[in-house]
């Protein structure tokens, strides 16, 4: 008997091209072959397939349906063996992933440089954008993104938790006194970010509406005005840690704030390429342990004392940039 695959491909290509002659010069096969094959399929599901005139072939309603299934399990062949060979495949070629600005350029860029040295034969596109983009429509392969995921359609896995602080500098606090509970915040000085879903900050239980004199739309922007004493500012660890690290900003402890989830999000459910899987499996375990929060100054309690008000711009290295490199 035939093999029956080589039945289904034969069969799709006659569907394809509507003579049997033409199937035959395309696969390489005898013209007799080609009807001996579909005469077999026929003959084992006990259905006509093709009406055949002397003009040309179309095909039947069953033949229709079995169209379709057999394009649906040649798809799924093709993919399956795509994927096995992947597994042996060495990630190569351009990797096109978009991050959101201040994330990609303070925790995801320098991820990389350890990434292109594990994969030389891997180029990144890296692109920075606070929007969100439309993967397929603009062709990106992979994209990190921060918040709770709308979109259904995309293939998400969940890479880390983004916490966020409430943080002021000294010298603000100490001019405008300290805020101790979440509703304090309405009579501060409360730096907004434009992109953000409302202009409320999220505690649990709660939403404070705020207001301030600047609003901006990139955190690192924030951050810089916040440490300069304009006000106070409600933004994620990654963003806020080496402020807080070195004290020209001050976490204040209001009471719980709710994290927001990083994922690593791709535009189909098809088993994705190895470029991407190897991106996804190295951000995954790089930031599994958040390496922004680690040694981050505890948030200040209600009762604990203020730190002193920077009273300058922070010392500088007098050695040379080559001298102060480990």
């Amino acid at each position: 008997m035939p093999d029956r695959l080589t039945g289904m491909q034969i069969f799709v290509r006659v569907a394809a091209t509507g003579s049997f002659s033409a199937a035959a010069r395309a696969l390489g096969l005898s013209q007799s072959g080609v009807t001996k094959h579909v005469a077999a399929l026929e003959d084992r599901l006990g259905a006509r397939l093709l009406h055949r005139t002397t003009r040309r072939l179309t095909l039947t309603e069953a033949g229709r349906h079995y169209l379709e299934a057999c394009e649906r399990i040649l798809a799924e062949i093709d993919e399956a063996e795509a994927a096995a060979g992947a597994e042996a495949a060495e990630p190569r070629g351009t990797l096109r992933l978009n991050v959101p600005v201040s994330f990609g350029v303070l925790q995801v860029a320098p991820a990389l440089a350890d990434f292109g040295r594990a994969y030389p034969s891997l180029t990144i596109e890296l692109g920075l954008n606070d929007r969100p983009v439309d993967l397929i429509e603009e062709g990106w392969d992979l994209a990190l993104r921060i918040g709770h995921l709308r979109d259904s359609s995309l293939v998400a896995r969940a890479l880390a938790p983004c916490r966020m602080r409430v943080c002021a500098a000294p010298s603000y606090l100490a001019a405008h006194g300290r805020p101790r509970r979440p509703e304090d915040l309405r009579d501060h000085d409360c730096l907004g970010y434009t992109l953000a879903s409302s202009d409320g900050w999220r505690f649990e239980g709660s939403t404070v509406s705020v207001s301030g004199s600047l609003r901006a739309s990139n955190g690192a922007a924030l951050v810089a005005a916040a440490a300069a004493g304009l006000g106070v500012i409600y933004q994620p660890t990654f963003l806020v840690g080496d402020a807080l690290r070195r004290g020209s900003l001050v976490a204040l402890d209001l009471g719980a704030i709710p994290s927001l989830p990083i994922h690593a999000v791709m535009p189909s459910r098809r088993r994705p390429p190895a470029k991407v899987r190897a991106l996804v499996e190295f951000v995954a375990a790089r930031f599994a342990d958040p390496p922004w929060d680690r040694d981050l100054p505890a948030p200040l309690g209600a009762e604990d004392p203020l730190p002193r008000a920077a009273t300058g711009p922070e010392p500088v290295d007098p050695r040379p940039i080559d001298a102060r490199l480990p």
